[in-house]
């Protein structure tokens, strides 16, 4: 579980908040029952992931949006999750069971119906020329026009309406939707297209931190070493969020390079790196009086090192 933001200048980025170790059922006895590990689905995890953030996100005073892949648009993820209150956007498939909304029934004919009586085909909806329109939104960082459909229907693993946003683009369309009908087809939009930066997460917590790498036997161990990885990387995020860009992003000796490209987690923590070197070794100079040849081939090292 990632919390997306965009930042002012760098645009749309995610903090890794926490992980859950997902274990394959048939992997479960080889694990030692010391360990007092269990069995659960990726869409149990994930439903445990937003019951632990949901109590800090009220104490916060934030409105809880959890934007999830088509994998957890399932009813053992949604339900549990919209009974904590969250609002939750995310793709639907392309033929997901969709019907249309419940007539209102006269009084005393007992319980009103949560689903209406005709099924709805996104791929006719999307097929049919008629009925779309254009919007500006805010996606990966830029400000374009998308051509969309919208509209109310009911959905059975949600328990009731959703607003469907249908997006067509140059050779395709992509279904998607939230539980609440009150969300506009652009904060959908908006929100599914933030949801990327946690891709941008795995990159740099396996590539830049060496995440899954630490060789140790215990599976808690493992769920530790991990978590440590998530949270440098946060910490780093939140260390070079309001620092220029020339302090973070050094292109002198990569001349080839783009010197106005956003800087990437890496180039973050290497001026972090730079900054402690470089607070130590001031610090030293204070007690310490050292030549000057000496304090430019520790810079020369500290370049190299960083």
């Amino acid at each position: 579980m990632s919390l997306a933001l965009r930042h002012p200048l760098w645009g749309p980025l995610a903090l890794p908040l926490r992980a859950m170790l997902y274990v394959r059922q048939k992997t479960i006895p080889s694990i030692p029952r010391k360990r007092g590990w269990r069995f659960r689905t990726k869409l149990e995890l994930a439903a445990r992931l937003v019951k632990w953030i949901t109590p800090l996100a009220k104490r916060a005073g934030k409105t809880l949006w959890v934007v999830v892949d088509g994998g957890y648009t399932k009813e053992p993820f949604l339900k549990p999750v919209i009974a904590m209150g969250a609002t939750i956007i995310g793709r639907l498939r392309k033929d997901a069971a969709l019907r249309d909304l419940p007539r209102p029934l006269r009084r005393g004919r007992g319980r009103p119906p949560k689903y209406g009586k005709n099924k709805i085909s996104l791929a006719k909806r999307a097929g049919h020329r008629q009925g779309w329109q254009t919007m500006q939104c805010t996606v990966y960082g830029k400000t374009i026009v998308k051509t969309y459909k919208a509209f109310l229907a009911t959905y059975g693993p949600v328990g009731g309406v959703i607003r469907v946003v249908i997006v067509k683009e140059e050779h395709d369309w992509f279904p998607f939707f939230s539980n609440d009908p009150r969300v506009s087809a652009a904060e959908i939009v908006e929100a599914f297209a933030d949801r990327a930066t946690i891709e941008q997460d795995f990159h740099d917590v396996k590539e830049v931190w060496g995440a899954g790498q630490q060789q140790v036997r215990n599976i808690w161990t493992n769920v530790a070493t991990y978590h440590l990885n998530l949270w440098m990387h946060t910490l780093v995020e939140l260390w070079a969020w309001n620092r220029p860009h020339a302090e973070l992003c050094d292109r002198r000796d990569s001349p080839w390079d783009d010197p106005d490209r956003r800087p990437s987690h890496a180039d973050r923590r290497k001026a972090l790196r730079r900054h402690i070197l470089q607070t130590e070794l001031s610090t030293i100079t204070e007690v310490w009086s050292l030549p000057r040849k000496i304090l430019r081939l520790t810079q020369r090292l500290m370049a190299l090192a960083t």
